[in-house]
């Protein structure tokens, strides 16, 4: 008999939060990369801020919720909470520091060499400072609210994310100290002009004052009559992550709109002040919001410079990427014309990989089409996200109120879209479409559309199913795969979702799909498993996937398993990964390795060697817990010969050993090798994917 495999150590797991912040550390890496042109640095730098925001507002809140509850739950790396709360405190402080010093002492010097300059109260003339207080008073005193702290006067709720400043001032008459907050309002632009309007400027300067010295400036007109002794800057972040209580005899749309009125109230998480509070200050900020001195977080400089995208929309193209114009697929035009995406359907399956292949004109057009078709009777659509003025909810309106049958599952629980989402809900009904807000228990993330078509006495089927929300927005900076096709095997599947989405179907198994939360963990762990068979019988065998993040256990595992069998893996994973590769005796054949550039990867592919006859499957899910457990969510065989050569051109391409990447090594550390840009070389081939 085999001798039985040996037990995997206990020690194979690298932890889930401090590899999230990793991941954002290859974000700043880009900041402070002098190669890149100066705006986009500033666009990581923004990018950077309002990532670690979310990281707070959810992953550090739950911790959190967690612990307060008293669970003593170790995560798979064998951390308490406590543990990773005190590791997070410390890399953070770090990333802090760095993101602040490269933002002060390398970008604002090089902006400040291209006329743009940021600059204090003190540092402005006569001449505009005046402008400024006509400014203030007209457009920015009548929307602050001092509010003041005092035995008549409890202690104020600060929003989330909100920008304050913490004032001290002092009666005068009887020399009593007292303390007030002042909001930075949020709908007057944080980065002033200082230029009046329409001047013109040498050497296209732009300068700006913060909206915070603007306000620290008058402080006297907002506390007539006492003392303004000194004011310090602060930053809440709060629990943003909802849990709603799904009741099968509760509508959930009211369920969830009572949870977003209560979303803003989340208990504080994180406490941003400058380096220069005055500690009295602090002890009160700590004592009234009940956050621990170890969740606040000291910045040096300018504090929220999520902020800093407000700089890089400055029309300044040579400061940035040179701009492009995503290519429409060559088998859905003729030379300007568009052509029928039904007729190009019938001719064999259209792989399109955004932002490369234009979103418009392919998965817009499809829908488009199919809402202005007469010959088509119905439309079936999952939405997750979408954008403000998304043309792929304007083309479902006009199907239904053409008469066609319109049936769109709008996912409400969407984090930090629910607000949009319930509104897009309710314009699609009151337009005559058929609304499902999702399945109790679970999010439906899968990104799926089914056409319904007449074809001279026949019904035909038309489908998209992809790795990316129906966004024409986020289409244009995510990559991102989808197959449009006509196969009939697909339409059946999709014909059979959406009757679970939709109806009482109990349905679990499919012809090319697999969905979760029944299917993809069995699925995929069972194709692991044969190649690691195929492996030990001398075939063709080999897992490569490319994925957003790789944390859950089983399937980390089984890879394990896989490489000790002989198998190679190859895994590109933007994100989070808790698998730790190239280990003796436990992940020799793995190795990893993140792309983070100009675009962000989110496209999910698999591929299995299969013997020599292999397998590709793309879709919607991560490799987490969340994604194959509580989503509905859709992997697609992908069977055209031509599209399974372009997603493999595609991985060969990532994989390259000379791609500019990060590579992960055992012990958790990243590092940044290459300097083959692939986004850039895809950008070039772009229009030359047809096989």
């Amino acid at each position: 008999m085999p001798d039985a495999p040996s037990p995997l150590p206990a020690d194979r797991f690298l932890n889930r939060e401090l590899s999230w912040l990793d991941f954002n550390s290859r974000v700043l890496e880009l900041a402070e990369d002098e190669d890149l042109p100066l705006l986009e640095r500033v666009k990581f730098l923004s990018i950077f801020a309002s990532n670690l925001d979310e990281f707070f507002m959810v992953r550090i809140a739950g911790l959190k919720r967690r612990q307060s509850t008293g669970l003593s739950v170790r995560s798979p790396d064998g951390l308490t909470i406590r543990e990773q709360l005190a590791r997070v405190t410390e890399r953070t402080q770090d990333l802090v520091h760095r993101h602040a010093s490269v933002f002060d002492k390398d970008v604002v010097p090089r902006l400040m060499e291209q006329g743009i300059r940021i600059v204090h109260w003190s540092d402005l003339g006569e001449a505009d400072a005046m402008r400024l207080r006509e400014y203030f008073r007209d457009q920015v005193f009548p929307v602050l609210t001092p509010l003041a702290v005092d035995p008549a006067h409890p202690f104020p709720y600060i929003s989330g994310l909100s920008l304050n400043l913490a004032v001290s001032v002092r009666d005068p008459e009887t020399g009593a100290p007292r303390f007030a907050r002042v909001k930075v309002p949020n709908n007057v632009p944080r980065f002033i002009p200082v230029a009046a309007a329409g001047a013109v400027l040498p050497d296209r300067e732009a300068v700006f004052l913060p909206l915070e010295d603007l306000i620290a400036a008058h402080l006297t007109s907002l506390f007539p009559g006492l003392d303004v002794i000194d004011h310090h800057l602060f930053r809440v972040t709060r629990n943003a992550d909802l849990e709603v209580e799904e009741d099968r005899d509760e509508d959930l749309l009211q369920a969830l709109e009572r949870e977003l009125a209560q979303r803003r109230f989340g208990p504080a998480v994180r406490l941003e002040v400058t380096e220069s509070i005055d500690p009295q200050i602090l002890d009160v900020l700590v004592h009234e919001l009940e956050i621990s001195p170890a969740d606040v977080v000291s910045v040096p400089g300018l504090l929220d410079l999520a902020s800093l995208m407000a700089l890089y929309d400055l029309d300044r193209p040579e400061l940035k990427d040179e701009p492009f114009v995503p290519a429409t697929h060559p088998r859905l035009s003729e030379g300007e014309t568009p052509k029928s995406v039904f007729a190009t359907l019938r001719e064999g399956d259209v792989l399109v990989h955004h932002p490369y292949d234009s979103f418009a004109t392919s998965v817009q057009r499809f829908i488009e089409q199919a809402a202005a078709d007469p010959n088509v009777l119905a439309i079936k659509q999952t939405l997750y996200r979408t954008s403000g003025d998304s043309p792929i909810v304007a083309a479902l309106i006009e199907a239904a109120q053409a008469g066609k049958q319109v049936v769109v599952l709008v996912e409400i629980k969407a984090r930090f879209d629910e607000e949009a989402n319930i509104s897009w809900a309710r314009s699609l009904e009151r337009a005559g479409c058929h609304v499902v807000y999702g399945l109790v228990g679970l999010k439906t993330h899968c990104k799926t559309a089914l056409v319904v078509r007449m074809e001279n006495g026949v019904i035909r089927r038309y489908c998209h199913i992809g790795t990316g929300n129906y966004n024409p927005k986020t289409a244009r900076i995510y990559e991102d795969v989808g197959i449009l096709t006509a196969d009939p095997r697909v339409g059946a599947d999709l014909t059979d979702l959406f009757n679970t989405l939709t109806g009482y179907s109990r349905q679990t198994t499919y012809r090319s799909l697999l969905v979760a939360p029944h299917s993809i963990r069995t699925g995929l762990l069972e194709k692991i498993r044969r190649e690691a068979r195929h492996a030990g019988e001398g075939k063709p065998a080999g897992i490569r996937i490319k994925v957003n993040s790789l944390v859950d256990e089983q399937i980390i595992d089984a890879l394990y398993e896989a490489s000790a069998a002989g198998v190679p893996v190859e895994l590109v994973i933007r994100g989070i990964c808790t698998l730790r590769p190239g280990v003796p005796g436990l992940s020799e054949n793995i190795r990893v390795r993140s792309i983070v550039g100009r675009f962000l990867e989110h496209s999910r592919v698999i591929n299995f060697a299969n013997a020599g006859t292999p397998e590709w499957w793309l879709g919607s899910a991560d490799l987490m817990h969340r994604n194959l457990d509580r989503r509905v969510e859709v992997l697609l065989r992908v069977n055209d010969p031509a599209a399974q050569r372009q997603l493999q051109r595609v991985f060969d391409l990532d994989l390259a050993p000379d791609v500019r990447s990060w590579q992960l090594a055992g012990d958790a550390s990243w590092t940044r090798t290459g300097d083959r840009n692939s986004q850039a070389e895809l950008l070039a081939l772009r229009g030359e994917n047809a096989g």
